[in-house]
């Protein structure tokens, strides 16, 4: 089969590499209808990888049909459509059972991995198929009215969103801040409103981003001046700020952003292990903050059904929707932040 693999720093192409099998009796292949490429795997296009690895197909959001399952699975077979979410956990221990597979009882002990696309030990999914571990927890079944577009964003990007917002306690009436217009970013103005958010601010450097978040409902603030801006537009600050890009400067911003007594709540993902936390201000201002990775299946049940409600609308943060055979251009488009672009997603039928 073809699959986008990674090479090197800022090194993908679109090459021949072998078909999955099910992985063992409780595992399943699903035929890939369609790939996002998510702001993670730019960590590893970047070169700043989560392994050494090299030589791996990317990707861990993918929506399509199961192909095979072990003689283990009960709940798929063959022709089922499903979304693969990115964090992936086992199918015996308690906290997978309830979705919460980030704190999977099995991932110390090796015999889970916790996300596709990172290493030779759990291919991705940016590939014609993808092999999935302990199905009966990896899989989830897709309602005929959610699109494959929004189906993939409920993957990673929006359950990563919500997490976001749910841990920040957004309540109504809220003033909310979002600093980072990526697609995380976007879905967090989709669910900060959800929940009852009376005012959202969004904040970013990219011209196309503010744009959409306005047409999201967002009050649009440029980065450059977002501190400023927040204050006066807010009288002091926001009730709550969710942070979507990872860097020192924009989790800083988050921080400085809410009000007295207010919450941060950060999902970007940081490699910094030493972040400047200014712990007096925190304690001065009486700051909640919380930050953390998103277990997609613990999220998944409330967001499939807000999308087939129609009540959240994952797909319109979708900007180009590109054959897999366009991966490197597709990569370089999302590095470079190319004009009008935000999410793509990959059709690795063509």
């Amino acid at each position: 089969m073809r699959g986008l693999v990674y090479a090197g720093p800022r090194h993908v192409s679109v090459t021949t590499v072998a078909d999955p099998v099910v992985p063992g009796e409780h595992g399943a292949v699903v035929r890939v209808a369609a790939a996002g490429i998510c702001g993670s795997d730019l960590h590893i296009y970047h070169g700043h990888g989560f392994s050494s690895d090299t030589g791996y197909c990317l990707g861990h959001e993918a929506v399509g049909e199961v192909v095979e399952v072990g003689g283990a699975v009960t709940s798929f077979g063959p022709g089922d459509r499903v979304l693969v979410p990115g964090s992936v956990g086992c199918s015996t221990c308690a906290a997978c059972r309830s979705g919460d597979v980030l704190r999977c009882s099995n991932l110390s002990f090796g015999e889970t991995i916790s996300c596709y696309g990172l290493s030779h030990a759990l291919p991705g999914s940016q590939a014609e198929m993808v092999a999935v571990p302990h199905a009966e927890t990896n899989l989830v079944p897709v309602p005929p009215q959610i699109s494959d577009e929004a189906a993939v964003l409920l993957t990673d990007n929006a359950p990563t969103a919500w997490y976001g917002a749910r841990r920040a306690r957004i309540a109504p009436g809220d003033t909310v801040a979002v600093i980072g217009l990526g697609p995380v970013g976007l879905m967090a103005v989709q669910a900060a409103f959800v929940m009852g958010a009376a005012r959202v601010v969004g904040v970013d450097r990219v011209p196309a981003r503010l744009q959409r978040a306005a047409e999201l409902g967002a009050e649009p603030v440029e980065a450059d001046s977002a501190k400023a801006d927040i204050r006066t537009a807010t009288a002091g600050g926001t009730d709550v700020a969710i942070e979507a890009v990872g860097s020192d400067t924009t989790i800083a911003l988050a921080i400085s952003a809410v009000r007295q007594g207010g919450r941060v709540s950060v999902v970007g993902v940081s490699h910094n292990k030493a972040f400047p936390l200014h712990m007096q201000a925190m304690q001065l201002k009486e700051l909640e903050f919380a930050i953390g990775l998103c277990s997609v299946q613990r999220e998944l049940p409330t967001l499939v059904n807000l999308t087939a409600a129609g009540r959240l609308k994952p797909e319109a943060v979708v900007s180009h929707r590109l054959p897999l055979s366009q991966g490197v251009e597709a990569y370089r488009m999302v590095s470079e932040r190319a004009a009008g672009v935000c999410k793509v997603i990959l059709d690795p039928s063509r």
